[in-house]
């Protein structure tokens, strides 16, 4: 270890990406050679990220020597990303196993095989996910969404891959070009575009991203099929009994759609709040109430107690009872959140190793153009780190100064569609989104590679062609 710290510091520019080229070969040898748990694994790889920073380049405010502050930082990363997902994913894990126990999740189902038929279920969930992701986060929005995926393939028997991407295809492209998500938000902000134009522009451009991925998504869904497996919530008996149920003993379609529509309004009409800061003013009243409402955590509480009372009135159950039916699906968000923060910690551990100073220090001085510079910074960053978010906060932070330093061929707005399409690439073991898909869906660590990696990826590819050419075609005058 002491000899490669002492090449950290003789070649600090280059020694970052050493960092992460061996951090992930670690966790890429752990899994797939050892098949050591995803949890140790991120864990092993953000310790050793910190070990293999130079010397005193780990955040100040740890005791110990250098090798201590590795694990200790590591350690409270890993408390800062359990913090910001703990209790969503544990209530949308109870919001799911109450829909698809009262026979809501096959209501909706039901509704939607009525109105466009089993042939087009898939793209009614994609066309209908896009609009409903604008507001929420993606995790969130996946978890909620996931029990009529579960309940689709139930009821047909197949395309279970192809339920599931509908969901991912929308979800990761709002996620990364539209506030109010806090990437794209706080990226308008740094480029200096104007807000509105951000959104408008960025769910515009989105759409050829989404069809495009959706044909790949359909591609994949012929290759191979995607088993619907256990994962702790309602058991696949229960669900066939669900879907074997007449009509009538099923909840109204009203009621089923609440505990999903529900949190997304809340959350929705808080951002929208938030958005209108004179608001604050003239009504603080109504708006702290509004804040407080739409907090992701408090709507996902109000969620969870609308469904508790939906499976409680279908099936005559105690409030004692619920919370034994409880149980197995918080068990199986316990583990998601373990191996979520634990690629969250990683990813920060990276950052703490300066992954993204070398890149900047990399990239300047280069004449290249600045839309496929900001996608490919974006993209090693995001692969980096996993954190689409911060991929786009630190890529922003940097292209910023290049943009203002010479004649800009072409309008800012392009350099935040590149930045937003390039936070999505190769989505992997570190990221948040990898795990929850996987995990919740039931999927295997090769499954999602071969699926959801592939359908972001193709999302993140087709959105910079589509930037690259309206920026040579529809340039709108530059700085």
């Amino acid at each position: 270890m002491i000899p490669l710290l002492a090449a950290a510091s003789a070649q600090p520019g280059y020694w970052p990406f050493a960092v992460l080229g061996l951090c992930v070969a670690l966790i890429i040898f752990l899994i797939t050679v050892f098949r050591v748990h995803a949890f140790l694994a991120l864990v092993l790889a953000a310790i050793a990220a910190g070990l293999l920073s130079p010397a005193g380049s780990l955040p100040g405010g740890l005791e110990g020597s250098h090798w201590v502050q590795a694990v200790e930082l590591t350690t409270r990363e890993f408390g800062l990303m359990a913090g910001k997902i703990a209790v969503v994913i544990a209530l949308a894990s109870v919001i799911g196993m109450c829909l698809m126990e009262s026979g809501a999740a096959d209501k909706v189902v039901r509704r939607f095989l009525a109105i466009f038929g089993e042939r087009r279920a898939g793209p009614a969930i994609l066309v209908s996910g896009y609009i409903l992701s604008i507001p929420i986060f993606f995790d969130t929005f996946f978890m909620l969404l996931l029990p009529l995926a579960r309940a689709m393939r139930v009821r047909t028997g197949k395309d279970y891959l192809l339920y599931l991407m509908a969901i991912c295809c929308a979800g990761t492209v709002t996620h990364s070009m539209c506030a109010p998500h806090p990437g794209p938000l706080a990226m308008a902000e740094a480029l200096k575009v104007d807000l509105g134009l951000s959104i408008m522009v960025g769910i515009v451009a989105g759409i050829p991203a989404v069809a495009a991925s959706w044909v790949v998504a359909r591609w994949l869904n012929r290759r191979f099929e995607i088993p619907l497996r256990e994962t702790g919530g309602a058991s696949l008996e229960d669900l066939r009994k669900i879907v074997d149920e007449p009509e009538d003993k099923l909840p109204s379609f009203t009621l089923s759609i609440v505990p999903v529509l529900l949190p997304i309004l809340l959350i929705s009409l808080a951002s929208t709040f938030a958005a209108l800061p004179d608001l604050r003013t003239a009504q603080p009243w109504l708006y702290a109430t509004v804040e407080f409402a739409g907090n992701r955590n408090v709507a996902l509480l109000i969620g969870t107690a609308f469904a508790m009372w939906i499976l409680m009135r279908q099936k005559g159950l105690s409030v004692g009872r619920v919370c034994q039916l409880i149980g197995p699906p918080l068990e199986t968000a316990g583990v998601i959140i373990l191996i979520t923060s634990a690629g969250g910690a990683f990813g920060l551990m990276l950052k703490n190793a300066g992954v993204g100073e070398a890149i900047k220090a990399a990239a300047a001085g280069h004449a290249v153009n600045l839309v496929v510079l900001a996608w490919v910074v974006s993209a090693v960053i995001r692969v980096a780190q996993g954190s689409a978010t911060v991929a786009m906060l630190t890529t922003s932070a940097m292209v910023y100064p290049l943009m203002t330093s010479g004649s800009l061929p072409h309008h800012p707005i392009y350099i935040f569609l590149a930045i937003g399409f390039g936070a999505m690439f190769l989505s992997w073991m570190n990221d948040s989104g990898f795990w929850v898909v996987g995990r919740l869906s039931g999927m295997t660590e090769k499954e999602t590679l071969k699926s959801w990696t592939v359908v972001v990826t193709v999302n993140s590819v087709a959105g910079l062609l589509v930037t690259w050419v309206a920026s040579k075609l529809l340039p709108f005058g530059g700085t």
